[in-house]
């Protein structure tokens, strides 16, 4: 059996291998050195917050029992896709595909922002409010499925290898974690790790209730596309440690049930700020 074969059979078992070892580690470090107090009971948060990781789950292997693994495997049956067309080195395929399918999640996550329908079910993951590794997994299944869809085409489109989209897979599941961490960076190490991926206190000024801070700093890997479309903001007004987190409509911890969170879309208190960019550095 080859080892394309082998990335297939265990799919599932790497993704959540990869996931429960970051998780693990990311919430280690947020007890050893952790960037601010929180304000609601991790039992609390994290109940809701891994809940809804069930449930998307078991949804998401409901409607799309393949996902990108499938997708990537359809288009090569078919030969589709620009990386099925012409023969490329592997570390040419791998490096570009990560770096297209890191763009396109980009632009999905400034769309959320900007079109009210998609902001109703995205700002479940704003509602949170504290911040910390369980807001890195925290998403309403209606965006989960949504992001897959989307991410599906893309890997046709680029007929992205299986290894290529596992380790994308994994990549962004890792650093949406790692960024949404509420762990302490040294200032000097920050400033490095930045100019190339998303750190914790890079993406917290995303959580801002402030709305030109909402409004910024949408990347969840590579760092360089918000400075590249004007979407950057160096810091938030208040210092990390005072700002407030989540959103004005949604303040209330009532509201932060499993339930609560599933029905927030439906809700009439739409919270959504009106699209803007992010002050520069």
């Amino acid at each position: 059996m080859g080892v394309q074969s082998l990335i297939v059979l265990y799919e599932a078992e790497i993704r959540v291998c990869v996931f429960g070892s970051i998780f693990f580690a990311m919430a280690s470090w947020e007890l050893i050195a952790p960037r601010r107090s929180l304000q609601i009971s991790k039992l609390v948060r994290w109940s809701c917050n891994i809940g809804i990781v069930v449930v998307n789950t078991v949804i998401l292997r409901l409607i799309f029992p393949a996902a990108t693994v499938g997708a990537s495997v359809f288009a090569a049956s078919h030969n589709w896709g620009v990386f099925n067309a012409v023969a490329w080195p592997i570390w040419v395929e791998v490096s570009l595909s990560l770096v297209l399918l890191d763009l396109l999640i980009y632009c999905q996550h400034v769309m959320f922002h900007a079109v009210p329908m998609f902001w109703r079910i995205h700002k479940v993951h704003h509602a949170d409010l504290d911040f910390d590794v369980s807001t890195g997994v925290r998403f309403h299944p209606a965006e989960i499925l949504f992001s897959m869809f989307v991410k599906m085409i893309a890997v046709v489109f680029l007929g992205a290898g299986v290894l290529t989209v596992i380790v994308f897979e994994s990549l962004l599941n890792a650093t949406s974690m790692f960024n949404h961490g509420n762990v302490r960076l040294a200032p000097a190490v920050d400033k490095w790790v930045r100019k190339i991926v998303v750190t914790p206190d890079m993406h917290r000024v995303h959580h801002s209730v402030v709305i030109d801070e909402t409004n910024s700093n949408f990347g969840f890997n590579l760092a360089f596309w918000d400075r590249l479309f004007g979407t950057y903001r160096a810091a938030p007004n208040m210092a990390h440690e005072s700002m407030n987190i989540g959103l004005e409509t949604f303040g209330e911890e009532y509201r932060q049930s499993l339930w609560s969170l599933l029905l927030m879309p439906l809700r009439d208190e739409q919270g959504a700020p009106p699209f803007g960019r992010g002050g520069g550095e």
